[in-house]
């Protein structure tokens, strides 16, 4: 599945590259949401993306991401069992978004999150997001982050800044 991902990303990539786009990069910051929140307290994430006009108002291209859910300490009746492990991702995915008004857009992202930390199997990858242009090239987004596999679903709630380069 992954060298799937992977093999569609670069013909992506190698199709569209005379097209001129946008290129975007972000950071953002969320909490875990779900099951997985007993075991992870907040996390922290940076993103990059390549838009394309696609149609009026209408904007595609691959995005690439790192998300860490950072492990909380575990307790049983007051005593210390130790903290659980980070665990990281590097979400590879096609991106869409579309300009509901001049400072307002929908979008989501959709792929593989490749698990980089120990044990970490990976899974489907999904961001749905909105986001407000606080200025012209600055936009603050909302998104719901989830990647998900046969065992587990890692989830999260977040807030960010994108800035158009």
């Amino acid at each position: 599945m992954r060298k799937l991902f992977f093999f569609m990303a670069i013909v992506i990539g190698t199709s569209i590259q005379a097209q001129k786009g946008e290129f975007n990069v972000g950071v953002n910051a969320g909490l875990p949401v779900g099951d997985i929140s007993d075991a992870y307290s907040f996390t922290l994430g940076a993103e990059a993306n390549y838009l394309f006009d696609v149609a009026d108002k209408f904007k595609a291209g691959p995005s690439v991401a790192f998300i860490n859910f950072f492990g909380k300490e575990q307790e049983v009746f007051g005593l210390s069992l130790g903290s659980i492990g980070d665990a990281q991702f590097l979400p590879i995915a096609a991106a869409a978004r579309y300009e509901a008004s001049d400072k307002f857009s929908i979008g989501a992202d959709i792929g593989y999150g490749v698990g980089i930390s120990q044990g970490n199997e990976g899974g489907f990858y999904y961001r749905p997001m909105v986001s407000y242009d606080v200025a012209d090239n600055i936009a603050i987004q909302a998104s719901f982050n989830g990647m998900s596999n046969d065992a587990i679903s890692m989830n999260n709630i977040g807030l960010g800044v994108l800035f158009s380069l």
